[in-house]
């Protein structure tokens, strides 16, 4: 069975380390469509946080729900409506593109892994170069390999944590252009980035986290940036 869902509700969400609060009490919901932004200096929770809506770590206090279930009563139904893309792009050097995705798409149960993989691969511009070793690509065609890997199986919900880390120009526009393609589809995506430049115009929301507390940033005028700062000024 799939368990799909529309909306995201994060709910008192908090998550100890003995004594150490990577994130107290945070709130917010969202829905299909939206790109919402988590901004914040580091140590401020926000790969925790991107962890905990993957599943992939259980909260100490409060709860997610997608749509009406929850991480636990969703069990692997639920997970396979996740994508995610974090630091690790999780590729093996030695196997080329097509192998890599063809791979990944026999574990989230994808049918006709291989073409799915060219496909995505033609999609991500990197067609030519399908049946190379990802050890010789740069560190932009990687990152849009792992982000074909990341949605290869149609997820509701993707998650990236800093996903424009070392790109170059060209490679940053592919990959705004492929979130709003997501969007389109209604992909619910959850980003943390420093690139607030990059995002400025992308996002949909915006959450600020500081010290593992969530504040919006003031959607007023001005550039993101500039919004950023006096959130930070007065946090």
């Amino acid at each position: 069975m799939t368990e799909d869902f529309e909306r995201l509700t994060v709910a008192s969400l908090s998550r100890h380390y003995g004594r150490r609060k990577a994130l107290s009490k945070v709130t917010f919901t969202c829905s299909s469509g939206d790109i919402v932004g988590l901004l914040g200096p580091n140590g401020a929770g926000k790969s925790t946080l991107l962890a905990i809506l993957g599943t992939l770590l259980a909260p100490s206090e409060g709860r997610v729900e997608y749509g009406a279930t929850t991480a636990d009563a969703g069990g692997a139904a639920l997970r396979a409506r996740i994508g995610m893309l974090g630091h690790d792009l999780f590729l093996y050097p030695e196997l080329t593109a097509h192998e890599n995705l063809t791979f990944f798409g026999r574990l989230y149960g994808v049918k006709d892994a291989s073409t799915r993989a060219l496909q995505a691969l033609e999609r991500a511009g990197l067609g030519e170069r399908a049946h190379d070793a990802v050890s010789g690509f740069s560190r932009g065609m990687r990152q849009r390999v792992a982000l074909e890997r990341a949605l290869l199986h149609q997820p509701r919900l993707l998650l990236l944590d800093e996903p424009f880390t070392g790109l170059d120009q060209a490679s940053t526009g592919a990959l705004v252009g492929r979130l709003r393609e997501e969007q389109a589809r209604g992909v619910l995506t959850v980003l943390a980035t420093h690139d607030l430049d990059v995002v400025d115009g992308l996002l949909t929301r915006e959450l600020f986290l500081r010290n593992g507390r969530l504040m919006e940033v003031d959607a007023g005028e001005g550039s993101l940036r500039d919004r950023y700062r006096a959130a930070i000024a007065t946090a």
